[in-house]
């Protein structure tokens, strides 16, 4: 990129990507033009993010196919603004799909389908709070009536995979589209029942979207998921405090090693992160102290030891948010 400057290498970058934002277009006649759409402020702000991060890596081979992300600006509520990049393609969520799993508990919850105990609680507590896996499995069993044991028959085996649906139909029937969620997340790997599954039936991997991702956290900040009382003790669970002391030797800790890193001082988190020798992801709401509130859902894939590429993400969507105060 010699002789480029930074403002030119932008422009030139968004011009590039913005088709990631608008989708595919429709067909036209031929020899006719598509016509020219200017992208909104929020979209500008994405492709600028996206174009920044990109330049800045470049050296890191990060790819255009390595990261999506969506941007919901909160500054009004009754009609919030959207922009992503690759917002609507599937990825794997890691512990993100953890926020699907406690929806769908507390909509298991309000409709009696479980019974509240101070075990359930604190299963949802350590899933989202700790993200534990262990009791992620606890909660997957009580939502689908299904559990993890020996291989069976292709038929029970069959049977058993349509109860593990439970949770995507629950979703599917909200119009959320392009995710999968049905699997146990783990540490060493499934076995019986669970590996059977995976090899039989498609696809075989829990899935997710930045789009779908956002428009959960947004249900939850808003009051809209569940009920206005059942979303403010989701977004509890969520809150990060990145002053907290971590011990030393723990693995990536939600409150400082995410959309943390690149927030200003004062700045509060709400947030859930997927973390592997895969990706990296945060699913975050933010509130700056200057009173902007903004959704930024960020997955990254095969950079997972980077914290500074979602750290130069939010860095520059701060930036733009709080110039266009």
């Amino acid at each position: 990129m010699a002789g480029m400057t930074l403002r030119r290498f932008h422009c030139a970058l968004l011009l590039l990507l913005f088709p990631c934002f608008l989708g595919f277009a429709q067909a036209l006649p031929p020899g006719q033009s598509p016509p020219l759409v200017k992208p909104s402020p929020l979209e500008t702000l994405v492709g600028t993010a996206v174009a920044t991060t990109f330049e800045r890596f470049a050296d890191r081979k990060l790819q255009s196919n390595q990261f999506a992300l969506t941007l919901v600006d909160l500054r009004n509520e009754r009609q919030p603004a959207w922009a992503s990049y690759r917002g609507n393609v599937q990825i794997y969520p890691a512990s993100v799909v953890k926020l699907f799993y406690l929806a769908a508990a507390h909509r298991w919850l309000e409709d009696g389908k479980l019974q509240d105990t101070p075990e359930l609680q604190r299963a949802l507590r350590d899933m989202i709070v700790d993200s534990s896996n262990d009791a992620t499995h606890y909660l997957v069993d009580l939502l689908t009536g299904t559990t993890s044991g020996p291989e069976l028959p292709d038929t029970e085996l069959d049977a058993w995979f349509d109860k593990r649906n439970a949770v995507n139909r629950h979703f599917l029937s909200l119009g959320y589209t392009n995710i999968n969620a049905n699997k146990k997340p783990w540490c060493e790997g499934p076995y019986g029942r669970e590996s059977q599954s995976i090899k039989r039936h498609k696809p075989n991997r829990n899935m997710l979207t930045t789009d779908a991702t956002a428009r959960l956290l947004l249900e939850i900040v808003t009051g809209k998921a569940v009920t206005v009382s059942r979303s403010a003790e989701m977004l509890q669970l969520m809150e990060r405090n990145p002053l907290k002391p971590v011990p030393a030797g723990c693995e990536p800790d939600q409150g400082k090693d995410f959309t943390a890193a690149g927030l200003p001082p004062g700045a509060k988190l709400w947030s859930k992160a997927g973390w592997t020798s895969e990706v990296r992801h945060d699913a975050a709401y933010v509130e700056l102290p200057n009173g902007t509130r903004f959704i930024l859902v960020t997955f990254t894939v095969g950079h997972s030891d980077n914290r500074e590429i979602l750290a130069t993400v939010v860095r520059k969507i701060v930036e733009g948010m709080t110039d266009r105060r």
